[in-house]
């Protein structure tokens, strides 16, 4: 009888869910409503009914389910405890023994942006390779460091932060986090139109920039690619941070590749080839050349890398 898992993505607005088989197929996905209210109470009851019900309806075995991984918005220790998760109204919780308790099945749990950087490396950007470390370039900068196929944790639960190093010591806003020059600040999507806003400001050059009521990162890009010089300089900068930042990863773990993912990789080799070019310039010879690939799961990478978790193999 074939194996199979659930893959469970927990976010703010939406769970997503993956039936898997046992080597990685998806075999169904589907979503249901994150209800936040009560303080989150209801999401893993919630979870627990759905797996359930597409139990009942694929008219599967249990026996075959051989656990739920699942992926959490915020810090998550070994035994599958979330310190907080502000986005999902819990404070301390056991989410694996209240899975387990719920369900039955065998679970474990991680960090969101942990296990869709599993994801890319079981069946995705970092497929071949078994030590990466995965950024996330979207609203924020997520991270996720994999070395010899284990997600590296922390002590509490928060290693992989890369959107949180500092690679502006001049910067006077303050980031989300409480710090100021951080990473995220300058390479989330909403970092990079705040600087294309105060170079704009700042120059009188001809920009097609200005074109736009609502600049986005996908406008900077298209516009660099049709060699607008300021939206080049912005490009540019954009690489030099993110060189920046994975040359200081690089040097504490030495991952055998780096996987873009998130809204802003959609750009392509014109922004991988300027983290290349800046990381090159700045790591140490020893950790030179490392390969740039591009996300490739997009919004299934954490029920891939939940249904790996559980898989463990």
């Amino acid at each position: 009888m074939e194996k199979l898992c659930f893959g469970i993505d927990i976010g703010g607005t939406t769970v997503k869910l993956g039936l898997f088989t046992d080597k990685g197929e998806l075999v169904d996905k589907w979503e249901i409503p994150t209800r936040k209210e009560n303080s989150g109470s209801y999401i893993l009851g919630d979870v627990a009914k759905s797996l359930e019900h597409k139990i009942s309806e694929r008219k599967l075995d249990k026996s075959q389910i051989v656990g739920i991984g699942a992926g959490v918005p915020g810090p998550v220790t070994g035994d599958g405890t979330v310190i907080e998760c502000v986005n999902l109204g819990w404070s301390i919780i056991n989410v694996a023994n209240e899975l387990k308790a719920l369900t039955g099945f065998e679970a474990k749990v991680g960090n969101d942006a942990n296990v869709a950087a599993l994801g890319e490396m079981w069946q995705g950007g970092g497929k071949g390779y078994n030590s990466i470390v995965m950024v996330t370039l979207g609203t924020g900068v997520g991270g996720g460091v994999i070395v010899d196929g284990e997600i590296i944790t922390g002590s509490n639960g928060a290693a992989g932060e890369v959107g949180h190093i500092l690679v502006n010591y001049e910067e006077k806003e303050k980031c989300n986090c409480g710090k100021t020059g951080c990473l995220e600040q300058f390479a989330s999507a909403t970092g990079i139109v705040k600087e294309a806003k105060r170079l704009l400001s700042k120059s009188a050059e001809p920009s097609k920039l200005r074109d736009f009521d609502h600049l986005s990162a996908k406008s900077i890009f298209d516009c660099a690619k049709e060699n607008d010089e300021l939206a080049l300089e912005l490009v540019e900068q954009l690489g030099r941070y993110l060189g920046i930042a994975l040359s200081h990863v690089a040097a504490v773990v030495d991952p055998q590749a780096f996987v873009i993912g998130g809204g802003v990789s959609k750009a392509g080799s014109i922004l991988t080839d300027g983290i290349k070019k800046y990381y090159n310039q700045y790591v140490m010879l020893a950790l030179k050349n490392k390969e740039f690939r591009l996300a490739e799961l997009g919004n299934d990478a954490g029920i891939f890398g939940c249904a790996r978790l559980i898989l463990g193999h």
